[in-house]
């Protein structure tokens, strides 16, 4: 195997009305919005449900555990990292306990916003949350929608395991680099 060096993906600046965000309790206890990172122009959409760390205790940058394993499955399924732009369910890491559901449905005008204005050709969903939240239904898993196409509002949307669970469980490597082959093929095919 190969080396691997995760980077760190530029961030994209949230509009100003998002900046100040006040629609949840998650105001209270975030740091800063994280609209997004990576090719705002890509045609490749990967969501997950937060941003996660992108900084150390002391404020120096680093790449997380999951940004970490979303690159390797990336590179190992042959998607380059300008093919994608990485957004989140919810703009800012939550720091304590919240109201999820509350929380995702406050965010959810700023995951359209950016839907309309980027007219990704796909969207890669990663891990439960994300499954359920877009099709709202408490029995929904990326176990039953990963490795098929569906559509979320007109645009095809596949689902893997969340990166975090595929740390966790190292055997879930195999399926979330089969289920990134499936975008990579068919966004070829798109060409």
């Amino acid at each position: 195997m190969s080396d691997f060096t995760p980077v760190m993906l530029e961030e994209e600046a949230p509009p100003a009305h998002a900046v100040h965000c006040q629609n949840c309790e998650l105001c209270s206890h975030r740091q800063r919005v994280i609209w997004g990172e990576g090719n705002p122009d890509a045609p490749i959409i990967v969501l997950l449900d937060n941003p996660g760390l992108r900084e150390d205790r002391e404020g120096n940058p680093f790449v997380c555990g999951t940004r970490e394993t979303l690159q390797r499955g990336m590179r190992d399924a042959g998607l380059a990292l300008e093919m994608v732009y990485v957004t989140f369910l919810l703009k800012c890491r939550p720091k304590r306990a919240y109201n999820k559901p509350l929380a995702r449905a406050a965010c959810s005008s700023y995951l359209q916003e950016q839907l309309e204005a980027k007219k990704p050709a796909i969207i890669l969903g990663l891990g439960n949350t994300v499954v359920q939240s877009l099709f709202p239904d408490e029995e929904a898993d990326v176990k039953s929608f990963r490795g098929a196409w569906h559509s979320y509002q007109g645009i095809p949307v596949t689902f893997s395991y969340h990166p975090l669970a595929v740390r966790r469980r190292p055997v879930l490597m195999k399926y979330f680099v089969e289920d990134i082959k499936l975008v990579v093929s068919t966004i070829k095919e798109e060409k």
